[in-house]
């Protein structure tokens, strides 16, 4: 008897997903929840380190030469 209650119980609770049918928003998470995957600070050091070391690269090709 108790699956019964909690099969009813389930589909009370999710009875609404089939009335808004087709009128779901294309996400359920709010546009002001959204962060960058990898914060500015880490960013601006990846870049700073990846340019450095080209600029460097660029120097010692240019004394080798």
């Amino acid at each position: 008897m108790a699956a019964k209650q909690r099969m009813r119980l389930a589909n009370e609770k999710h009875s609404k997903n089939i009335t808004t049918r087709g009128n779901v928003p294309k996400s359920l998470r709010n546009p002001a929840e959204e962060k960058y995957a990898v914060g500015p600070w880490l960013l601006g050091l990846f870049i700073f380190v990846v340019c450095g070391s080209a600029v460097f690269q660029i120097i010692q090709s240019i004394r080798m030469a």
